[in-house]
This record gives C-alpha cells, structure tokens and sequence, in this order.
C-alpha cells in the first residue's frame, strides 16, 4: 500500500501519519508532504491507495488539490479524505463536489478516524481485486480467442490441403497469393482485423475445385468450352461449402471463393459482378492469384517471366483488375520478391 498525507502543518502531519501507521499492516508506504504541489506531483507519478488532505494550504488548497488529483485518478480508484473545520460546512459540501470520498472536522477524533480511514482502504482493497480479476479475465478471453483462430487457421489449412491432392496446384501457391493479399491489404491501410483474416481466408479461394472431375481438373491442354464451364462452377461450389458459418474468417473465404474470378468489368463469373460490387476480399485475391498463377509452372503451361506477368497486371487494371488493388501490389513489389523467393514449391 502508498498512502499520501498532505498538510502544510508538520504537526498534523505526524499525527495523522502516526493514526494511519496504526491501521495498516508492515510495509505499508506513507508519504508526507507539507507542499501540496509536491503532494500532487507524487500523486501524479504513482496511483495512492489513500489520499488524507488538509483545507487551508499555500499554493493549492484542499479542493484545488481533490480537482487536480481527480484529473489523475477517479474517485472509484483513489479514495481520498478531506481534513476540515466543523464550522465550514460549505467547504465540506464543495470537497465533496470536487471529488472527495468523505471528509473529517478538526480537531481529528481518533474513533471517527479508524473506522472511516478502514472502510476507505477496504473498499481500495476490493477495487483492486476486482481490477485484477477483470485482468485475469481479459487475459482468459485474450487466450480463449487465440485459440478459436488457430483452430480455425488449423480447420482452412486441413481443407485447403485437402484440395491441393486434387488440384495441380501447389501448397507453394497458396502461402504466396495469401501473403500478396495480404500485402495489398496493408498497402490500402485496411484495418488489422480485416488483413490477417483475409491472410487465413485467401487460401480457401479455390477449395471448390473438390467437386470438379478429375479429367477437366487435371486436363494437361486447353480446355473446350463444355469443360470450361464445368470448372467455372468451383467457384459457387466453394461459396456453398463454406457459406452459412458463424466464423467472420469461413465467411469471408465463403466470399473469396464465389468472387475471385469476377472482373472489374463484369465479364467474369459466375455472376458478372461488376466494379465495387465485387466484395474487396475478392478483388483483392483476384490480382494475387493471377500473378502468382502466371508465374508458376503448371502441367499444362510453363511459368511466365516475372515482366510478361507485370504487364499483363498493368494491361488488366481496370478490366480484370480493380486499379487501386493492382497498384497496391506493384508498389509493395520488392517485399512481393521476398515471399515469391520464401514460398517456393517443393520439387
């Protein structure tokens, strides 16, 4: 415990540090000041359990000090004691005013003063019990939180590993679009919540491709467009294994996963969305995916050189690409080189 004693008369002083000395256990820290400016400084440097302040002071007197005092810390955190005349019953209505928990008429009645400076410290004492259950309880929820989000992280990396053993493409791929969304989310300053739950969300962009057949999915040559359209429908696929969640995360890769094939323009599916009615999430991945598609070896294409995959980003931006996400990306590009170079696909 700290208490602090201000009265500008040193007798006083020793009296009412000698009453407190007796009502508190071994250790307890008792400050005295007959400066009340040095009392507030003090009270400003450190959080009192008690503060017993004198009326008539020089410089500050009593409630100046309480006001100057509650700037600091309110009345349900430091308790303190005003020390008056009986016969000022206005200034004890104005100390109470100003802040001050209770108040004692001079001379000080030593049975008046135990049970009152008691019931002050009892009640800081159970103040700071419950401040620091509230504590523990934050932190309870803090770490109950951690880890709902990495068993969600777990549940995304399990199911997008479960559509990489059908999909050509790699693990390798994953981890990079992720992060290149992520990069461009940073990029437009988007809030911190909505960045790492789009860096776990992204990976489930294509988890639709579980219901594509094998002979469309893992066709080495082009396409016809019979098979187009059937490889088309991972995108809703996706959106319908995910959709109806209570997780912002699984709702959010529900949303990557129906829109990161729209396009800026409206020519791309499955609902020809067009601009800003496209969900940010997706237009974001949208650029990711692509880039990092491009400049990886498939089974059915080799990889694109990082300036073909450049241009043709910069050829899209307003078709394919929503501009403000293409430039993003661009401009975060040498931090783009270093997870290309980190998450490099296993031989």
């Amino acid at each position: 415990m700290a208490i602090a004693i201000v009265d500008d008369t040193p007798i006083n002083l020793t009296l009412i540090q000698a009453l407190v000395r007796k009502l508190t256990p071994a250790g307890t820290e008792i400050v005295c000041f007959t400066s009340p400016l040095e009392g507030l400084q003090w009270c400003s440097d450190h959080e009192p359990d008690l503060v017993i302040v004198d009326y008539m002071m020089p410089d500050l007197n009593g409630i100046e000090f309480i006001s100057a005092v509650r700037k600091l810390h309110s009345a349900d955190v430091v308790p303190i004691l005003m020390v008056t005349a009986a016969h000022e019953k206005e200034v004890r209505y104005q100390c109470l005013t100003a802040g001050a928990n209770d108040f004692l008429t001079k001379p000080i009645d030593r049975h008046e003063f135990d049970p009152r400076v008691r019931t002050m410290l009892s009640l800081r004492e159970s103040h700071k019990r419950l401040r620091n259950w509230n504590d523990d309880l934050q932190e309870a929820v803090v770490r109950k939180t951690a880890e709902i989000v990495a068993r969600e992280r777990e549940t995304v990396t399990r199911l997008a590993r479960a559509a990489e053993f059908r999909d050509p493409e790699t693990g390798g791929h994953i981890l990079r679009m992720a992060h290149y969304s992520l990069l461009i989310a940073e990029h437009l300053g988007l809030e911190r919540e909505f960045c790492d739950r789009l860096l776990t969300a992204a990976p489930m962009h294509d988890i639709g491709k579980v219901g594509t057949p094998d002979n469309i999915l893992l066709k080495p040559g082009r396409l016809t467009d019979e098979e187009m359209e059937v490889m088309r429908q991972h995108a809703s696929i996706g959106h319908d294994i995910l959709n109806g969640s209570s997780s912002p995360m699984i709702q959010m890769a529900a949303e990557i996963a129906l829109t990161h094939h729209e396009k800026f323009d409206g020519s791309g599916y499955p609902n020809g969305l067009v601009g800003e009615a496209i969900p940010l999430a997706g237009r974001i991945v949208a650029v990711a995916d692509v880039f990092d598609a491009l400049t990886s070896a498939r089974p059915y294409k080799p990889a694109w050189d990082l300036e073909r995959s450049v241009n043709l980003l910069k050829e899209g931006r307003g078709s394919h690409f929503d501009p403000v996400c293409v430039d993003a990306f661009l401009a975060r590009w040498e931090e783009a080189l270093v997870i290309r170079e980190r998450f490099q696909d296993e031989e």
